[in-house]
């Protein structure tokens, strides 16, 4: 038995197998849940082909957070898989690595601010909100951030975005707990995902915590994170509602 047995899990912007979403979707099949996964545009065939390497083949649905009519659509979509949903990984973030990120924070033109935020931010009200009339009996929203509290060297506008979906998450929880949806983020620390490798950078980011986290950081390991997300989505935090876990080692909570 699994602390997911009979949950019905959609994870939404899984990409590679180096993602996050990926191990998510793995280890939340591990434990027992029925799991979707989503993606839009051309990294849509790309998902379809990972797909074959989870555990279990998940339907693949065609989402795009940002398009009003894939939003409408979601339930039905969802519907031709399963009943209803218990649990939603928002693990979708976006700026443009050419004028948001590396120093070029004073520069950065709010075209693509605009983007980065309703891609990274806005678009967790507008995913749990579709997926909303799925969850009747209640559920879990599990988001991923990066520490927003603290300014970062070189994630400049993607830290604003994060600092917004942070708050963002705070809000749903209190708008939909009502409902018994709970909402929660997972802070991470640095991984080597497709997403890190667009940073200009990382490198210097990733180097910190080698040397600060008191129990290591493996940045090739996303499976302490994707556990944690799994137990967001569990029965085992019943009364936890916007909260940010830290997956990171320990070391955000460490001075110098």
């Amino acid at each position: 038995m699994g602390i997911l047995d009979g949950k019905r899990i959609l994870v939404a912007g899984v990409t590679m197998d180096s993602s996050i979403g990926f191990a998510t979707a793995k280890v939340a099949q591990e434990q027992g849940a029925t799991v979707l996964i989503s993606n839009f545009g051309r990294a849509l065939g790309i998902t379809k082909r990972i797909a074959k390497r989870l555990p279990v083949e998940p339907p693949v649905i065609e989402l795009d957070v940002t398009d009003e009519e894939h939003l409408a659509r979601l339930p039905e979509l969802v519907g031709e898989h399963v009943d209803g949903l218990d649990g939603v990984v928002h693990s979708i973030a976006f700026g443009n690595p050419e004028t948001l990120l590396g120093g070029k924070f004073l520069e950065g033109p709010w075209p693509d601010v605009a983007q980065a935020v309703q891609v990274s931010a806005y678009s967790l009200k507008s995913l749990t909100t579709a997926c909303r009339p799925l969850m009747g009996q209640g559920g879990s929203v599990v988001g991923m951030t990066f520490d927003a509290t603290v300014a970062w060297p070189a994630y400049d506008w993607m830290g604003v975005a994060k600092a917004a979906l942070e708050s963002t998450s705070r809000y749903l929880a209190r708008d939909l707990g009502p409902e018994g949806i709970r909402v929660n983020l997972v802070s991470a620390g640095p991984l080597k995902t497709l997403a890190a490798k667009a940073i200009p950078g990382f490198e210097e980011l990733d180097s910190m915590w080698a040397t600060r986290s008191p129990l290591g950081w493996d940045n090739t390991d996303q499976g302490p994170t994707a556990k944690a997300v799994c137990a967001l989505l569990s029965d085992f935090f019943p009364a936890t509602t916007g909260e940010i876990v830290h997956v990171d080692g320990g070391f955000h909570a460490m001075g110098a």
